[in-house]
């Protein structure tokens, strides 16, 4: 994990609230990441590690708990954010790869990859959050929040954004058909 970038460390709360709160902290990453100013390099690893961690955590605990108590997210809805996260983690792949920051091919990775989050924060907030915040009691989103909370936090610890565990997951998904047109 990178020290140096805050990246947030939740225990507790409604887990709406703190999925709304990571993709706050990815448009403020992503924004780092355009930025020449920045130290690109140390932001591209904390994104990734934030990306990773919030995307898996999603999966394994949130979407599959958010269809079973909502009648309103449905399977269709689940594998869509799955196919997104397998989209913005080969994104993402493609960025660490890249040897130097300074580059165009950074920038144009950059671009796509904020391109596809954004997309998807949009899309998921619309399709999945909201719907999940009336249909889903604030008890069970409180549990959840905790348990997603600790799931994310110790994949951070974990290092997940490291670009052999992406590499990992990308071909995963590939394997998986997710990625049919990789």
């Amino acid at each position: 994990m990178n020290s140096a970038i805050d990246l947030g460390r939740p225990v507790a709360g409604d887990v709406i609230d703190l999925i709304l709160d990571d993709h706050r902290l990815f448009e403020r990453l992503l924004a780092q990441l355009r930025d020449t100013t920045q130290d690109r390099d140390a932001v591209r690893v904390a994104f990734a590690d934030v990306l990773i961690a919030h995307g898996e955590a999603e999966e394994e605990l949130v979407y599959p708990a958010l269809r079973r108590a909502s009648g309103q997210v449905d399977k269709e809805d689940v594998e869509h954010g799955h196919e997104e996260h397998a989209e913005g983690n080969q994104a993402l792949l493609a960025l660490l790869e890249l040897k130097g920051t300074k580059t165009q091919a950074f920038d144009d990775a950059v671009e796509k990859l904020s391109n596809l989050i954004a997309h998807h924060i949009a899309e998921e907030e619309l399709t999945i959050l909201s719907p999940a915040r009336e249909e889903v009691n604030e008890r069970l989103r409180r549990e959840l929040g905790a348990k997603w909370a600790a799931r994310r936090n110790e994949l951070i610890d974990r290092g997940c954004g490291a670009i052999t565990n992406v590499r990992r997951i990308v071909a995963q998904a590939e394997r998986e058909g997710v990625l049919s047109d990789a």
